[in-house]
């Protein structure tokens, strides 16, 4: 059964930093490109920033700058280590995990940037 596990949301004010994880099983991680995404109330679903089983990142524009992806393949783990966080980047971000193999999501972590 695959599994993906979000942590690390919260309430912070703005300019403030969190770090979200996101802890795999039920998969063979090294497989799978790793991805964030977020969905503000009302809005779709965006990328927020991907890393593939290579290592190679991308971000979307609005979080360059800001927020950092990575991995840790011995621990089935993607992290989002975000900073000077904004009210705008206040959503519900998702984990998926995507190869040839599957695309799977996790529930979804609350972030909210408020002061």
């Amino acid at each position: 059964q695959v599994q993906l596990v979000e942590s690390g949301g919260g309430l912070v004010q703005p300019g403030g930093s969190l770090r979200l994880s996101c802890a795999a099983s039920g998969i063979i991680f090294t497989y799978y490109n790793m991805g964030w995404y977020r969905q503000a109330a009302g809005k779709q679903r965006e990328l927020v920033a991907t890393i593939t089983s290579g290592g190679i990142i991308d971000y979307t524009d609005s979080v360059k700058g800001r927020f950092t992806i990575s991995r840790d393949n011995a621990k089935n783990t993607v992290f989002l280590q975000m900073n000077s966080l904004k009210s705008e980047d206040t959503a519900v971000y998702y984990c998926k995990a995507f190869s040839w193999i599957g695309t799977h999501w996790g529930q979804g972590t609350q972030v909210t940037v408020s002061s």
